[in-house]
């Protein structure tokens, strides 16, 4: 698994450290507005980062999960299909959807929509990674944790074809790797 990785990005240290921050930030505005949010983990990426920013989180929080996807291998196909809906009513109620990476911002763009359409009051986006480079969306999370550059990430959460996700850091995947031969 290691010999697939060509460097680490973004260290465990590093994400705990941001991922105190984030929490931080995200108490701070929730307790200045008063709102109590719902935090919606996207399956199956955002799972150790879900695991790590809620611990730093000093609200009365609770969690929900969808299972949204757009991938097919390495590449976004653009088609955002739920796997998984939520399993309670989110009418009037404020999210936060934790996202592993925001890329080109199709999934995020159709899942804010989709829970706005369930009557949501609000969304807001806290992803731990941002990658405006591949962005074809209009779109921007609220709370970033690394802004990386337009390489194929694996590692805490994110995957090829199901894994590296447990990987404690985030790594960059050789090409030849995932490159059709």
């Amino acid at each position: 698994m290691i010999d697939a990785i060509d460097r680490i990005l973004v260290s465990e240290e590093e994400i705990v450290k941001r991922s105190k921050e984030l929490g931080k930030q995200i108490s701070e505005d929730y307790q200045r507005k008063g709102v109590t949010p719902i935090v919606v983990g996207l399956l199956k990426g955002s799972v150790p980062f879900l695991a790590e920013i809620m611990k730093h989180i000093d609200l009365d929080i609770t969690i929900d999960f969808m299972d949204v996807s757009s991938y097919d291998g390495a590449e976004s196909v653009g088609d955002v299909k739920i796997n998984k809906d939520l399993d309670t009513s989110i009418k009037g109620e404020s999210i936060l959807l934790v996202e592993d990476i925001v890329d080109t911002g199709r999934t995020l763009k159709e899942v804010k929509q989709l829970l706005f359409n369930k009557g949501a009051a609000e969304v807001k986006i806290v992803s731990l990674l941002d990658k405006p480079d591949r962005r074809v969306i209009e779109i921007q999370a609220d709370y970033v944790g690394f802004e990386i550059p337009n390489e194929f990430v694996v590692g805490y959460g994110l995957d090829y074809n199901q894994m590296y996700r447990n990987l404690p850091y985030i790594g960059v995947l050789k090409p030849s790797v995932y490159e059709k031969k």
